[in-house]
């Protein structure tokens, strides 16, 4: 994002922060516009949103019924640096003045091509201005870059709301969290907010994890439980990595969100549920559906509402202020302690595993303190932070939240390994001798990395 005073001083930029006394208080977008044809049969598209879809399919905000375009076939989307336009699988491609691209910067002006059909992209002179929300955080998420406080703006809009939310974003960059907020801003912040991560548990377990189970109705299944859709009625429902579901299961979900109406593995009944559903990706949706991983049903199903959430190289003016907040979560508020350089450096750096991997350094900034500073490590493992209880000469101090934390990890992935070694891997077994729900295994497998087959293989 670029300052403004009044005057652009780069007639290409796409948005522009309006600053007062330093800080951005809106923001001003330039739309464009997507001609299909010439002269009095033309249609002409003009968008201001952050993206613009394009396709054979009727859901697709640009449709171009043309059998050589694929269903989703490409997307203009707004990004720092300008309109990206991408490919989204096509069969037949996408074209820029004649040249096929997967993605690319759109100019002011193009020529786009379209499996045989001619459109023209064109930037507008005229602005639009979008408001940004005051505050520097959103219940838990924090942030006083533009593009996390116009995320802030839409959560604000949407959080009262029951409407179902696609989130988008990379791994790291807070999915979990905007849906955690969304629901505690909600008429439903009294009731439930229940969690299945998609891509934590086996095809096998995912149907009785959304939907319950008699008892008896697989093995393993030794006590009739409720499903998720179940566990959060009056509340809210949150399937993170949508993505990673089988289509088989994606028709069911389907079911589930539109009825509202569930029905447990080994049952007859069908039950009513009052429940709103939250989902989120790292992935392209559009894309998926197009090389049939994900169902289109499915999909505009899940996005009535979409929201991106930024990733940390997006909004590196952040960091300082996520900082500080990590400090003040672990119990540590005093921002003497922080290192200027290395605050500095830290804004330097690319993230790729976003706010995730913030936290892990902080955490271990806090846990080695300042022998951590000269052990000749590489600027990606510098430490953010150095604990005002760490001297020289004597070991550093671990604050209660972070001991705790490290316990019962410790104590769990000891548990774990020990009772699925003394069943060679067998989740069913394990899950009976330990009195636990076998999902509950196969989390931590994931979370700890366990090799079951190894276990499996008596390694």
């Amino acid at each position: 994002m670029a300052s403004n005073s009044g005057k652009r001083d780069d007639e290409t930029l796409h948005t522009i922060a309006v600053r007062r006394d330093g800080r951005a208080t809106s923001l001003r977008r330039r739309g464009f516009v997507v001609t299909v044809g010439r002269g009095r049969g033309a249609v002409v598209h003009r968008c201001t949103e952050d993206a613009l879809t394009i396709g054979s399919h009727q859901g697709n905000g640009l449709v171009l019924a043309d059998p050589t375009v694929s269903r989703f076939h490409a997307r203009i989307e707004l990004d720092p640096s300008g309109h990206l336009l991408t490919d989204l699988d096509s069969t037949n491609g996408t074209f820029i003045d004649g040249m096929r691209v997967h993605a690319a910067w759109l100019p002011p002006r193009a020529r786009l091509t379209l499996g045989d059909v001619e459109a023209s992209f064109e930037l507008e002179r005229e602005e639009t201005e979008i408001g940004l929300l005051p505050a520097d955080r959103f219940g838990a998420l924090w942030g006083k870059s533009p593009s996390m406080r116009r995320l802030f703006a839409i959560l604000e809009r949407v959080a009262p709301t029951d409407a179902t939310v696609l989130v988008q974003g990379e791994t790291g960059s807070g999915k979990e969290l905007v849906a955690g907020e969304l629901h505690r801003f909600s008429p439903r912040r009294d009731g439930p907010f229940v969690v299945v991560d998609c891509a934590g548990l086996p095809e096998t377990l995912i149907e009785a994890e959304l939907f319950g189970h008699e008892k008896g109705a697989f093995t393993g299944a030794y006590q009739t439980r409720a499903g998720a859709f179940e566990q959060a009625h009056g509340g809210t429902l949150f399937l993170d990595e949508i993505a990673e579901l089988p289509l088989g299961l994606q028709a069911k979900l389907l079911r589930g969100i539109e009825a509202r109406m569930v029905k447990r593995l080994g049952g007859n009944e069908w039950r009513s549920v009052d429940v709103r559903v939250i989902a989120a990706t790292h992935q392209d949706l559009p894309r998926l559906c197009n090389q049939r991983l994900f169902r289109e049903d499915l999909y505009f199903r899940l996005s009535v509402v979409t929201v991106r959430v930024p990733p940390l190289r997006e909004r590196l003016e952040d960091v300082p202020l996520l900082v500080g907040a990590l400090l003040d979560e672990a119990g540590i508020a005093d921002e003497t302690r922080l290192d200027p350089e290395l605050l500095e450096a830290l804004t330097r750096r690319r993230w790729p595993g976003n706010v995730r991997e913030l936290r892990n350094v902080v955490q271990r900034a806090l846990i080695l303190g300042a022998e951590a500073l000269g052990d000749g490590e590489a600027t990606d493992e510098l430490p953010a932070v150095v604990p005002e209880q760490a001297h020289a000469g004597e070991p550093p101090e671990e604050p209660y939240k972070l001991a705790k934390a490290r316990t019962i990890e410790a104590f769990e992935r000891t548990y774990l390994q020990n009772l699925l070694a003394r069943h060679q891997g067998n989740v069913a077994r394990a899950a009976r001798a330990g009195e636990v729900d076998p999902a509950w295994i196969f989390r931590l497998v994931k979370r700890y990395a366990i090799d079951l087959a190894g276990l499996r293989r008596g390694r």
